[in-house]
């Protein structure tokens, strides 16, 4: 999973105020009920000690924000009378949270969020496409691509002096609106940086855009003859299949990282291990075992790299932090370019306390279980 997006959580001084409430408005009281949690959670930011200002500048993310139909829920996250980060969640969290803390606590949001895989999807016919990605981010574009040939679109039935040349110049009206299709698919998988490209509908539009696609994309595109441009048609089974291969290829990436940590032979695996390898900027992926109860803590100091399980090892840090360990974690991860791989309890049993590192290199000082 890339964190990139978590940056600016970051670049700014905490205290930190982090707020996760079940938004959901599928009941005719639901906005009553939204607002008795949020009160709830408003009280006890102040009982923590949060700041006025960034409370209020909270509640008007959280009273303003667009409703979504169905379950859902809202992570919004504010300091200095500042709102510097707020997520829809595609379900409600396990439980409304406010915390108030020298590090924003991020690890709901990604262990909720999973493996991000930026995708595109293009349901063509022989006279354009209706296409749309989402980058990792979650962040959704679409387009529609009209060809530029409109006649004759249809190949004509056999007979008459004249149909090899009506064939040919519907094949060749297909061909050249299959490029501007390819040709804008293309844009937007460079656009989102796309690890799988679904192209749909029309069998002969598919194939012929298959067929176009550079080859740097070929290995990636997925054709299926699901779905329709028709009004009104049944776009279910596409959905369904659009989903399990982004639900596949995340599985791929877990199973890769956890190839990769397994060929390390135990190194980098525990919690002081992964402690310092971060302090080295060695972490490629760090693999983390979703656990809502987990209550460990790290020190800190003011950069990425100061982390440490006990606060004697950042002998450079006049007054090293204490934090919630997983929100440690992830400000070095951020800060040292590394991705993260949360795995549920059954995913990894060979991860020493739950936590693991793919490293970037190793070398003779590398920790290894339990540390050096």
């Amino acid at each position: 999973m890339q964190l990139s997006f978590l940056r600016p959580l970051y670049q700014r001084p905490g205290p930190w105020c982090s707020v996760y409430l079940d938004a959901s408005m599928d009941t005719e009281d639901a906005h009553a009920a939204l607002d008795l949690r949020w009160r709830g959670l408003q009280q006890q930011l102040a009982e923590q000690g949060a700041d006025e200002p960034t409370i209020a500048a909270i509640d008007r993310v959280v009273r303003g924000h667009d409703p979504l139909p169905g379950d859902y829920g809202i992570a919004v996250f504010g300091a200095q009378g500042r709102v510097v980060l707020s997520e829809y969640l595609a379900a409600p969290p396990r439980r409304d949270l406010a915390a108030y803390a020298p590090l924003p606590h991020v690890m709901p949001l990604l262990s909720q969020r999973g493996e991000q895989v930026a995708w595109v999807r293009v349901l063509a016919d022989r006279t354009g496409a209706d296409a749309m990605s989402v980058s990792a981010g979650g962040v959704p574009r679409r387009a529609h691509v009209t060809g530029r040939e409109s006649f004759p679109l249809r190949r004509v039935k056999p007979g008459g002096w004249s149909q090899s040349r009506y064939q040919r110049a519907a094949m060749e009206a297909w061909h050249h609106n299959a490029g501007d299709v390819t040709a804008a698919t293309v844009e937007l998988a460079e656009r989102v940086g796309a690890e799988v490209v679904v192209v749909a509908g029309d069998i002969r539009a598919t194939g012929m855009i298959a067929a176009q696609m550079p080859a740097r994309w070929q290995d990636m595109v997925v054709r299926t003859d699901a779905g329709s441009r028709a009004e009104g048609a049944d776009q279910s089974l596409l959905d369904d299949l659009t989903v399990q291969t982004i639900a596949d290829l995340a599985d791929q990436r877990v199973t890769a990282a956890l190839d990769r940590f397994g060929t390390q032979e135990d190194v980098g695996a525990g919690l002081d291990a992964v402690v310092a390898a971060l302090q080295r900027n060695q972490v490629d992926t760090m693999l983390l075992v979703d656990d809502p109860s987990a209550d460990g803590q790290l020190w800190i100091g003011p950069a990425a790299t100061d982390i440490a399980t006990d606060p004697s090892q950042l002998v450079t840090v006049a007054e090293p932090a204490r934090v919630r360990a997983d929100a440690a974690l992830v400000r070095a991860l951020v800060g040292t370019d590394a991705e993260l791989t949360v795995l549920g309890p059954d995913e990894a049993p060979q991860l020493v306390e739950g936590v693991g590192a793919v490293l970037r290199y190793v070398d003779p000082v590398t920790p290894g279980r339990g540390g050096v």
